[in-house]
């Protein structure tokens, strides 16, 4: 998505950061785990797939992606501790041509020294809030697998519920009577974030 290609998202101890092409090679290391490729059932892919796929996404309107870093450990863009600082990614899928206003979104914490700290649960309302105020979501989905117990615990805590059981994935849903509680959760992120910054070109 080229909306958000130039902005940056601060949390207190997340940095939501676009998906550029020198995040690749590490986002492939992470993804030739067999853990990681079940949990976001997923399929192994090259390099050379991995670079397409991620100017694909950078171009499709359809898609927003961010990769999550540590704060402690980033200090500025295109630097070595920006790839040091990488943990995982979130995104956002417009999957409904005819609803621009619901998003399903996704959440990947693939560094396994950064789980249970708080990061995958900041990112992911970081990044929600973002889609409440500048992409206009007004409703999110988010399909998870039936394995990935972390992510079925932290998206039930937020409020999300069960609308399908499918053979590999549940698909979760926020009702209509929760939405006000769950877009008040995200803006409370508010005061812990400094303003969403232009990235330099």
């Amino acid at each position: 998505m080229k909306q958000n290609e130039n902005v940056k998202i601060n949390g207190e101890k997340a940095v939501l950061i676009p998906y550029e092409a020198h995040h690749v090679p590490k986002y492939h290391e992470w993804m030739k785990s067999e853990e990681l490729q079940e949990l976001t059932a997923s399929e192994p892919l090259s390099l050379d797939q991995e670079y397409e796929m991620q100017k694909s996404w950078r171009d499709d309107e359809n898609k927003c992606t961010y990769i999550v870093a540590e704060k402690k450990k980033y200090l500025h863009e295109n630097s070595d501790s920006e790839i040091k600082a990488m943990v995982g990614d979130v995104n956002l899928f417009f999957n409904e041509q005819e609803d621009k206003s619901t998003a399903e979104i996704e959440i990947m914490i693939a560094e396994k020294d950064a789980r249970g700290k708080g990061m995958g649960k900041e990112a992911l309302l970081l990044m929600m809030r973002y889609g409440f105020e500048d992409l206009m979501v007004q409703r999110y989905t988010a399909k998870i697998g039936y394995s990935n117990h972390p992510s079925l615990a932290m998206f039930q805590k937020l409020g999300f519920v069960e609308v399908h059981d499918w053979l590999r994935d549940i698909q979760y849903c926020i009702p209509a009577n929760k939405k006000n509680l769950v877009s008040l959760k995200c803006m409370k992120m508010a005061c812990k974030i400094n303003k969403k910054t232009k990235l330099s070109k």
